[in-house]
């Protein structure tokens, strides 16, 4: 199901200049996608990012009509680099696609995984799984044997890609997967019974026809966890991330062929497709990518200082750490734009990263079944603590249990319209999962799991995941509002809110607390009625923290989200 010609009509298309340097596109490029946003043209029934838009900025660059900047940046953090033109890239992932094809026998629709990190050999393989039309199925690389046996077994890969690192834990749960055939290992060395991408690729013929690929047919799964049960495969088609954004290509990006974006995800997160792959090669931009073997605010803030970076993109974990350092230290080289994704964002670390860079952050809301749901877009007024308003071709509402929309300023589930027509760019399912597929509906809405408001200007504001909602003495307490609280106590440097057993109120807030090393020495007792005055102060009186816990970290994702279901379950003993 595609988005009907009606909805795109109701579109509006975007301004066709940006700051007024004419848009550095060719008509043969964009002509058809300016005709479906007007309605003039049906959404087209084949579509390959590869070769509809990658080669197309590829022949526009031989042309001499883009800007000499590379299409992709890399930098290892110890003196190598790799910069490639879209020329290059395709070039180099033509060679992947003849190994996978030819030494691998992979043919369409056949499924891959590569747990890879931050190094080109990922985009070359993404690239190659799409000129084929294999199913691509990034992961991260921290990713236990048991992780990887199961991923293997629930998606029957044929094929894996990984890093000597991680070969020893896929042999050791290989045997368990009688569909896997191939294994290519990214390094310098060799290992018994797997294959050497390197030499592979590089001693390939770069004669590869692009296959033909309709916009509904699987290109890519993530497995996605929640919370219950195993990490569900949620799959998205060659249209829902490739060609949405070519129809809202100004929603949540203003870019040109001359800017670069740096995005700090993993990965095998979906951010990184979005942020560094689809939609800055939409706009010809450079894509830059710093191997981050750890997150170093040291490392990132000269980075910043040493290359044209214009756009920033995180999780809120990382600006929390950044501006722990002197920010007055740093001349940033170019960065004029900051996003913060993946949970909600403290207004008092935007404040901080403000008054110390001049920068406003900007907020993206989004999962991995629809990609950017809400944003606050370049040129809109900042909300502290709002995500900002629906992004383009979602229809974004606060529901209750019965998908009733509900007014502005009342709480509730957020949610998306997916009846009568599913979106383009939502997922297309969770896939050998009908059930969970069909529970992810309701009424006429895609319902998220987090619960939020909107204001009266379409703003909306996150609350919590359903699950995270603690209610105590019959109130009910979304732990952001606590967590923005506390951190604004100068004492705080990160922390969580949880909900705690209580015998007299059934559930009590519980906040999980680092310290700033300046306030290590002082009494915790005294300090944690501190942070309880400060939150009774700060917001309503019955949301402070009747219990605190000093610790020295917290539990984190490889996305950077805090791992609150993991300090709730050791709360009420389920660890």
């Amino acid at each position: 199901k595609l988005q009907s010609l009606k909805l795109l009509r109701t579109l509006k298309p975007p301004n066709r200049t940006f700051h007024g340097h004419p848009r550095l596109l060719s008509s043969d490029v964009y002509s058809q996608y300016e005709s479906i946003r007007q309605g003039k043209q049906e959404i087209p029934k084949y579509f390959n990012f590869a070769s509809d838009v990658l080669d197309k900025w590829s022949e526009i660059e031989k042309a001499g009509k883009r800007p000499s900047n590379p299409a992709f940046w890399w930098v290892s953090g110890e003196g190598e680099e790799v910069k490639w033109s879209f020329e290059e890239l395709g070039f180099l992932s033509r060679k992947v696609a003849n190994v996978l094809t030819k030494e691998c026998g992979l043919q369409k629709g056949d499924k891959l995984i590569v747990i890879l990190p931050r190094i080109p050999e990922w985009w070359l393989v993404k690239v190659a799984c799409m000129r084929a039309g294999i199913v691509i199925i990034p992961g991260t690389s921290q990713l236990s044997a048991k992780d990887i046996l199961y991923r293997l077994q629930a998606s029957k890969a044929k094929c894996i890609i990984t890093t000597d690192k991680l070969a020893p834990a896929v042999d050791s749960v290989a045997s368990q997967c009688q569909l896997l055939k191939t294994k290519l290992m990214v390094s310098k060395g060799s290992r018994e019974g797997w294959l050497n991408f390197t030499e592979l690729y590089q001693n390939q013929s770069a004669d590869h026809s692009c296959i033909k690929t309709r916009i509904q047919d699987p290109m890519v799964i993530f497995f996605t966890s929640g919370t219950t049960g195993s990490p569900k495969m949620t799959q998205h088609s060659q249209g829902s991330l490739g060609f949405r954004p070519l129809l809202s290509e100004r929603y949540w990006l203003d870019f040109t062929p001359s800017h670069m974006i740096w995005n700090t995800a993993d990965t095998g997160w979906i951010l990184t497709s979005v942020a560094s792959f689809f939609d800055p090669w939409v706009f010809g931009s450079c894509v830059f990518i710093h191997n981050l073997p750890r997150t170093d605010s040291a490392v990132i803030l000269n980075t910043l200082c040493r290359f044209p970076i214009d756009v920033l993109v995180g999780a809120p974990t990382l600006f929390r750490m950044l501006v722990q350092n002197d920010l007055s230290k740093y001349k940033f080289m170019n960065l004029k734009y900051c996003v913060s994704g993946g949970e909600p964002l403290n207004p008092e670390v935007m404040e901080q990263w403000k008054s110390q860079t001049g920068l406003d952050i900007h907020e993206v809301y989004g999962q991995t079944e629809m990609g950017i749901i809400c944003c606050v877009c370049k040129g809109m007024k900042i909300k502290p603590g709002s995500m900002g308003k629906a992004a383009p071709l979602y229809d974004v509402q606060i529901v209750d249990k019965n998908a009733n929309i509900l007014p502005p300023g009342q709480q509730g589930e957020i949610a998306v319209r997916s009846k009568p027509i599913r979106p383009l760019g939502f997922f297309s399912e969770y896939l050998d999962n009908p059930k969970k597929t069909a529970e992810s509906e309701r009424g006429d809405f895609y319902v998220t799991g987090d619960r939020g408001t909107m204001d009266e200007e379409g703003y909306f504001q996150f609350i919590g995941r359903d699950d995270d909602i603690i209610i105590s003495s019959g109130y009910r307490i979304g732990p952001f509002e606590v967590e923005s609280a506390l951190i604004e106590h100068p004492a705080v440097v990160e922390t969580a809110v949880v909900s705690s057993p209580d015998p007299l109120r059934g559930e009590v807030v519980k906040a999980f607390v680092v310290l700033s090393p300046t306030f290590s020495s002082t009494d915790l007792e005294s300090l944690t009625r501190d942070l309880q005055d400060h939150v009774k102060k700060t917001t309503a009186p019955y949301k402070y923290p009747r219990k605190v816990e000093f610790v020295k970290e917290l539990p984190k994702t490889i996305t950077g989200k805090i791992k609150r279901n993991e300090l709730r379950d050791k709360e009420w003993g389920r660890i």
